[in-house]
């Protein structure tokens, strides 16, 4: 395994991995599958790792340009990121298979066709896709580590309905902190070989408690505070739907599903992904980690992007009154929308280069369950008369819909319709993702991350 910060020894990243009893800090038969599993995976891996290190550390495998520099670091390979990738022609891969794949071959609950969010945890952390023994004993795991304590429930209960549920989860992730057992164990000295493994189980409390803590915030916001109690006896993302309890329908319980799977995870570069990884490279514990995160994904530019979406498709609908909403009529009304200097939001991706495969997704979903919804119609249309138009500028590389397009929609037909919400849904999510990239960075040894800055002379000089 590698057991070394990258960058501060040439000794120590195929150093033997330690499993003796001894080092196991938790008892549950599910929890100790998982460490093996991961261990296994990345002594599988330790190979490529040291031959990338040693023999192709010097190899050019991206071009930093001043657009680079100057743009955000777009498109610019510069971090690792093992448990997803997203693919310009295919979309996010989650450790190599499709969201259409994981959609197919990950475990199902009941009679639901929904891939598990919580099997593509599994996936994520594991590199294998879960038998539905294993997530049935993954989902045991997360009820029993799902209570909040009672400092956490009493600081939620206190905040004014005013804060944004996105600042209320923040704070609450905050409130979890004192309960990390990585700060308790790297305070204790902790070898630095087993510190993934008390990242493991910090993500592993994470993902189980946000389910709940998440839901006390919906309904301390927008019912009175009239709390649904815990149903172990189903999955951890129908049990997220059935806690909110905007409906009992299984139809909401399968777009939570959909919803929370398509967005577990986005490769390492996006905001909230990104933010998480930085924090964490500090050894910062994953609850400091990830609250950074969701304040980065809270971001109009980001995971608030569902949020601007769904208002836009509904001051349209109402803008056009009684008017039919065919290809002509919204095509005329794209192009008015552009000259008045107004962005359309929902459409482009800075890196995909054809329609997103979970906007897809779900417009099958909703094709499925819900035709006749009038904004989904609206949608449809939309995605029939816009990308003509975006690409008709010239200035749009990628005209078509991503998953912020359609997301909202879909939540709304169930009737979730508080959209100051819907952010933290993505939220819930993407936890998997964020924590399963802070358990592998801890066992690939990443070092801190700490780019080089330059001044706008500098470049200037540079660059003549």
């Amino acid at each position: 395994m590698f057991s070394r910060p990258l960058g501060r020894t040439a000794q120590g990243f195929a150093s033997k991995v330690r499993v003796g009893p001894q080092h196991r800090f938790a008892t549950s038969a599910v929890v100790t599958e998982l460490q093996d599993t991961i261990q296994a995976l990345a002594k599988k891996k330790t190979p490529d790792f040291v031959k990338l290190r040693k023999e192709r550390g010097q190899n050019v495998i991206g071009q930093v340009t001043v657009e680079a520099a100057l743009l955000g670091m777009k498109a610019t390979p510069l971090m690792v990121c093992e448990t997803s990738m997203l693919d310009p022609k295919v979309g996010v891969k989650y450790r190599g298979y499709t969201l259409k794949e994981c959609n197919e071959k990950l475990p199902k609950w009941g009679s639901s066709k929904i891939g598990l969010p919580e099997a593509a945890y599994w996936l994520l952390l594991t590199g294998e896709i879960p038998t539905d023994a294993q997530v049935k004993a993954l989902n045991a795991e997360l009820h029993k580590r799902e209570a909040l304590p009672e400092s956490v429930t009493s600081l939620i209960d206190s905040l004014s309905k005013d804060i944004h549920p996105m600042t209320q989860l923040s704070m609450g992730l905050l409130a979890l902190q004192p309960n990390s057992s990585f700060y308790k164990k790297y305070r204790e000295g902790a070898n630095k070989a087993d510190l993934w493994k008390f990242v493991l189980e910090d993500s592993l409390d994470l993902v189980a408690k946000i389910v709940p803590l998440s839901a006390r915030i919906f309904r301390n916001v927008f019912f009175d505070g009239k709390h649904i109690p815990s149903d172990t006896s189903l999955d951890w993302s129908g049990n997220y739907a059935h806690m909110l309890g905007v409906n009992n329908d299984d139809g909401f319980k399968d777009i939570t599903r959909l919803y929370l799977m398509l967005h577990a995870d986005h490769e390492g570069g996006n905001v909230s992904a990104h933010t998480t990884h930085l924090v964490g490279s500090a050894l910062a514990d994953p609850y400091l980690s990830f609250a950074s995160g969701v304040n980065g994904l809270a971001g109009p530019l980001h995971g608030l992007a569902n949020q601007e979406c769904l208002k836009w498709l509904k001051a349209t609908k109402a803008s056009l009154g009684d008017t039919e909403p065919t290809v002509e009529v919204m095509t005329k009304f794209a192009q008015d929308t552009l000259a008045a200097g107004k962005v359309i939001p929902g459409f482009g991706h800075g890196a995909l280069r054809i329609t997103d495969p979970r906007y897809t997704i779900q417009s099958e979903f909703a094709q499925e369950n819900f035709p006749e919804d009038p904004l989904y119609k609206l949608a449809k249309v939309c995605f029939q008369a816009i990308p003509p138009v975006l690409l008709a500028t010239g200035k749009v590389k990628s005209p078509w819909p991503n998953v912020d397009a359609l997301s909202g929609c879909c939540m709304q037909n169930y009737g979730l319709t508080q959209e100051d919400y819907y952010t933290v849904i993505f939220a819930v999510s993407r936890a998997l993702g964020c924590t399963s990239n802070l358990v592998w960075s801890r066992v690939m040894g990443l070092p801190i991350e700490r780019p080089k800055s330059v001044t706008l002379d500098w470049l200037l000089e540079k660059s003549a």
